[in-house]
């Protein structure tokens, strides 16, 4: 069985191209670009014959059974619902929504139409994630007792919606690891802002806070996180950091891009607890065909790579994972990981923690995205 693809925005989207054409479940079918010359320019380089710039007729299209949306945040909310609606499965880059209304209104569009909704969060398919997943599986960490992850990065220079951005409003990446280990449900979130940015920013989003740093409480479970995000007038090397604390071992991110990160393993002598690892990669875990695509740089010419590709390391050979979690999930007909309501939740975290940030911190509780 194949799933015939088309692909919606080609910035950051035209990275997925190459592997939905080798994977064996999937056909490459379309793409789609409002700008004619960068559409075609795609599609001959990769020979894509269907080609559409206008994301209605392309939703018209009977043959499509599936769209994968990396379109600018605005967007994602109003491009994923006309999706559902039009019987298509929907694979969207993060966040799913900039409001929790939006949230509920595309978690009720999957219930009415019966098709899949998988947020692209490459966090929670990244080999160090995959790698703690393991530890996790298998006993090694014992019983997790903390969560902790930070997504620091300069936006400087970043295209139209980018400037003055809310932290928290793009914060999937420190949630959906610390939510997704466990497969917790955030309950409520407290945030504080810290420090301001310039006023020219400030101004834009009335968002003037340098730092939000949240705490989220966990449904049904003992366990609680610590988030924090920055995108202007911080001084940091990206990073993308999630850190999780067992009581018999513990993973800790590493504070620069190229040192490996540290096992902490209880109950050793003191100068024997911490040590660095190297995480392995996880393509064993993919077909064959598409399991070369976890090593960085195999997307395009090194001038060509998407920023956010080239500040996020490879996003830690995420992509081919998520396009088969995708795939799989449409051909198994199971919900995808992370499903409608869980994309929600994460998402929702970041905005309410943006409410709270700006009340001083009040605790929000989110909603039930379950109902």
């Amino acid at each position: 069985m194949k799933i015939n693809i088309a692909i919606v925005g080609l910035g950051f989207g035209a990275e997925f191209i190459p592997i939905y054409q080798r994977h064996p479940n999937a056909t490459m079918y379309a793409i789609c670009q409002r700008n004619v010359e960068k559409l075609n320019e795609i599609g001959d380089a990769y020979g894509i014959e269907k080609r559409y710039s206008n994301y209605d007729e392309l939703l018209a299209d009977p043959a499509i059974d599936a769209v994968h949306i990396n379109s600018p945040i605005p967007n994602h909310a109003e491009q994923s619902l006309k999706a559902l609606r039009a019987g298509k499965h929907v694979a969207c880059t993060v966040p799913m929504a900039t409001t929790v209304e939006e949230c509920l209104e595309i978690v009720k569009a999957c219930k009415e139409s019966g098709k899949k909704y998988m947020m692209m969060e490459t966090v929670v398919y990244s080999r160090e994630f995959l790698f703690v997943k393991e530890l996790y599986e298998t006993g090694e960490l014992g019983k997790v007792q903390f969560l902790k992850a930070s997504h620091q990065q300069d936006m400087e220079g970043w295209p139209d919606y980018w400037p003055g951005l809310p932290p928290m409003h793009y914060a999937t990446h420190c949630v959906g690891p610390v939510a997704g280990l466990l497969k917790l449900e955030a309950d409520y979130v407290s945030c504080f802002g810290s420090g301001t940015i310039r006023e020219e920013l400030a101004k834009i989003h009335n968002s003037p806070f340098a730092v939000e740093s949240a705490h989220i409480k966990f449904k049904d479970s003992d366990l609680s996180a610590y988030v924090y995000r920055s995108l202007f007038d911080v001084a940091r090397q990206y990073r993308e950091s999630f850190e999780v604390y067992g009581d018999k071992k513990s993973f800790e991110w590493q504070l620069i891009e190229d040192e490996l990160p540290v096992i902490h393993t209880a109950k050793k002598p003191e100068p024997e607890i911490p040590e660095k690892v190297t995480v392995p990669d996880y393509g064993h875990l993919l077909p064959t065909e598409i399991a070369g695509f976890t090593t960085k740089g195999v997307y395009d010419a090194d001038e060509q790579q998407h920023l956010s590709f080239t500040q996020g390391g490879g996003h830690g050979g995420s992509h081919p994972h998520m396009v088969h979690e995708f795939v799989s999930a449409i051909i198994d007909d199971r919900d995808p990981f992370p499903n409608a309501a869980q994309s929600a939740n994460w998402t929702s975290v970041g905005i309410l923690a943006h409410e709270s940030a700006l009340q001083g911190g009040i605790l929000i509780k989110l909603p039930d995205f379950n109902v």
